[in-house]
This record gives structure tokens, C-alpha cells and sequence, in this order.
């Protein structure tokens, strides 16, 4: 950044957050933290969970600005950004990045639990440098792998309340990380001439976009197998299921849609299904929590 240019705006900060990803990630960690107790968390305990868990993933964010600053300038969707655009230098973004990191990882260590800390910290790493720098570049099956760390919040959120990895937030975590690539593969599908030219391995670029249908397709049939396990397990009740399940029929019927139709507009209307379905799956989650309903 030149000199002359002017003083970055705190909405150029704000954009490297990816303030609407990080509004997702603090949601289903928010779920989390609610479902792990039978009745309302502690407020304090709540807050600085939510307020750490939401630094690390808008530093890891930054980060990711940061490794992808030279693809970004190429992409379409992505030329935008503050870096791009000239708005803020290498140095301001790595300096913002790891003041939200230090700071979260101070809120968690001394106001949550050690544990959280450090499942928020390799989650936040695995996203930021394992996928971004690594997976992302080498395989097409970056994203399924990369669901592993995106797929972590309501099991952070679960952990900051009660210290313990327990087998029904890793039940949540597994709902995530089966939803992510039948979420992200039908914007790689209408992206896809994008994230070819940036040399970017993303599935329909390197196995076509009938596969790629395909593959959406089977994970939203497993997802909806997957989702019913809250109601298998005895974790959830009956009005968890009487939504998850038209829920996960519309994720098909999109799938199905893609197919017949092959066209990128079907595409970015199942991506933006993916993310209100998702919302849907916790606040069921949330709703059968508080107003449970059994046979």
C-alpha cells in the first residue's frame, strides 16, 4: 500500500473476518454450548466462550486471507477483498490476525477451560494452514478433509461448558462435517472455472461436474442418515425429528434438482439451501432441547 493511499477502514478489518462464516461458526458453537447443559449455561461462562471461539475463527480467517492474497486478486468472486484491493499491506493482517489469536486463546485458557483453548487453537490452525496452505492445493478431496476442522464450533461450544469431549457433540460434529461438502461442491461446481484458473484442485475441476453432481447427491442422502442420530441416540425427541427429516428432503430434492437441470444457477440456489438448512438442523436441535417431545 502506497503512501499515498488512505488509512485501511475498520470495514476492511471487519471484511477479513468473514464476518458471515464467523456469524455460522459462532452459532453452531453457541448451539453447542446450550445443548451440552440441561438448562441455561452460565452467562459469563457463555459469553467469553462465544467472544474466544468467534477471535479464533476470524483470525484464522485473516490468515487465510493473507496465504490466498494472490489468488484472490484472479478470482472474480474474491478480487474484492481487502487485500486485492490495495486496502490493507501483508503486514496489517498478519500484526490483526494474531492479535484476535493471542487474545482468544488468553479469553479461553484463563476464562474457559485449557481444553477449549486448545481444541479452538488446532481447529483454527488445521483451517487457517493445513487446508489453506496444503490440502487445498493438493487433493480434490481438500474440502471433505477440511470439514474436519470446519466441523469443530458446537463441539468447542459443547467442551466450554463441561470440559469433556462427549459422544453427543461429536454426534454434532459429525452432522457438520457430512453437511460440508454437499455444501461447498455446489459453489466449486458454479466456481469452477474460477478456482481452475488459480490452479486450485476443487472436485469438478478435476473430475467434471457430473461426478461432482453425483457426489452431492450421495452426501445429502448420508446427511440425512446422519442427522437422525440425535433422535437414535436418545438425544433429541420428536420435534427434532419432524423437522430434521423435511429438512434433509429438501436437501435431496436440491441434489436431485442439480442433476436434471445442470445449470450453475441450481448450483448457488442448493449452496444458499445448505446454509438455511443447516440453521434449521441446530435451532431444531435447540427447540427440541428446551420443549422435548417423546412417545
Amino acid at each position: 500500500m502506497t503512501s499515498e493511499s488512505p488509512r485501511p477502514s475498520w470495514q476492511s478489518y471487519l471484511e477479513l473476518c468473514k464476518p458471515k462464516v464467523v456469524a455460522l461458526i459462532v452459532f453452531t458453537a453457541m448451539a453447542g454450548m446450550l445443548l451440552a447443559v440441561p438448562g441455561i449455561p452460565p452467562i459469563g461462562l457463555f459469553i467469553y466462550s462465544s467472544i474466544g471461539i468467534a477471535l479464533a475463527a476470524a483470525s484464522a480467517a485473516a490468515i487465510n486471507h493473507y496465504i490466498d492474497r494472490d489468488a484472490d486478486a484472479l478470482m472474480d468472486r474474491n478480487k474484492h477483498r481487502p487485500l486485492p484491493k490495495g486496502e490493507l499491506s501483508s503486514t496489517d493482517v498478519i500484526v490483526f490476525a494474531l492479535t484476535l489469536g493471542i487474545i482468544s486463546m488468553v479469553l479461553l485458557i484463563f476464562m474457559v477451560n485449557v481444553l477449549t483453548a486448545l481444541l479452538t487453537f488446532l481447529s483454527a490452525l488445521g483451517y487457517a494452514i493445513i487446508y489453506t496452505v496444503y490440502l487445498k492445493r493438493m487433493t480434490p478431496q481438500n474440502i471433505v478433509i477440511a470439514g474436519a476442522f470446519g466441523a469443530t464450533p458446537p463441539l468447542l461450544g459443547w467442551c466450554a461448558m463441561t470440559g469433556e469431549v462427549h459422544p453427543y457433540a461429536m454426534l454434532l460434529f459429525l452432522i457438520i462435517f457430512v453437511w460440508t461438502p454437499p455444501h461447498f461442491w455446489p459453489l466449486s461446481i458454479a466456481k469452477r472455472k474460477e478456482f481452475a484458473k488459480v490452479g486450485i484442485p476443487m472436485l469438478p475441476v478435476t473430475h467434471g461436474v457430473e461426478y461432482t453432481r453425483l457426489h452431492v447427491l450421495l452426501y445429502s442422502l448420508l446427511l440425512l442418515i446422519v442427522t437422525l442420530l440425535p433422535y437414535l441416540t436418545g438425544m433429541s425427541g420428536l420435534i427434532y425429528l419432524f423437522a430434521v427429516v423435511p429438512l434433509g428432503l429438501g436437501f435431496i430434492y436440491y441434489a436431485i434438482l442439480m442433476m436434471r437441470r445442470k445449470d450453475d444457477k441450481t448450483a448457488m440456489q442448493t449452496f444458499f439451501y445448505s446454509l438455511m438448512y443447516l440453521t434449521g438442523v441446530f435451532i431444531a436441535l435447540l427447540v427440541d432441547h428446551y420443549f422435548k417431545l417423546t412417545l
